[in-house]
């Protein structure tokens, strides 16, 4: 069974940093093309950070760009996003997925990201 557990989420003050970790279980995913994405609260899912399998191709939405980082252990099965410089405007629900573009909303738990003073 595939199963993706997002953890890292919490409260933040806006300009600080978080890393989002997700923990990947009964696929391969050593040889996965991996996402985030998020949802804030009444809108839509929105792409946030892409990587290729081996982790030497990453891929970010303009609205992320030069703030997070998304990397890979392919060795602990786990994906990470780091975010800096947090905004109000990142507070959503943050979902891991398989792909490196993955369009929808994830169907996993997801972790909490508030951003606010």
């Amino acid at each position: 069974e595939v199963q993706l557990v997002e953890s890292g989420g919490g409260l933040v003050q806006p300009g600080g940093s978080l890393r989002l970790s997700c923990a990947a279980s009964g696929f391969t995913f050593g040889v996965s093309d991996m996402s985030w994405v998020r949802q804030a609260p009444g809108k839509g899912p929105e792409w946030v950070s892409g990587i290729n399998a081996r982790g030497g191709g990453t891929y970010y939405a303009d609205s992320v760009k030069g703030r997070f980082t998304i990397s890979r252990d392919n060795a602990k099965n786990t994906l990470y996003l780091q975010m800096n410089s947090l905004k109000p405007e990142d507070t959503a629900v943050y979902h891991c997925a398989g792909g490196r573009y993955f369009n929808g909303l994830p169907k996993t738990q997801g972790t909490q990201v508030t951003v606010s003073s």
